[in-house]
């Protein structure tokens, strides 16, 4: 495999078990932990706003749903919070290279 392509995989495993450990944080405010929980169903979710089937679009408001409400959520919760989570998912997911 590709090294490059291998470590920006590595980099999204980490990047999701980020927000699973922010999700359960016990400092992670309710509102923000719904959003994420929302968000990661979305995603996951085989039902869409707009179908994939339509082109363009059909991708497109997964590309912006998804992140913006991650985003949403990230910023109310405190930084340091996610310094730690951070730190945490690096030592269970080391990015090699």
């Amino acid at each position: 495999m590709n090294p490059k392509i291998k470590q920006k995989l590595q980099n999204i495993k980490q990047q999701l078990t980020v927000v699973k450990l922010v999700a359960s944080h016990p400092r992670t405010p309710w509102l923000s932990r719904i959003m994420l929980l929302a968000a990661l169903a979305y995603a996951a979710s085989p039902i869409d706003i707009i179908p994939d089937f339509i082109p363009v679009l059909g991708y497109l408001d997964d590309l912006l749903i998804v992140p913006s409400t991650i985003w949403f959520a990230y910023r109310m919760i405190p930084a340091d919070v996610i310094s730690e989570c951070k730190l945490q998912a690096a030592q269970m997911h080391p990015i090699e290279g």
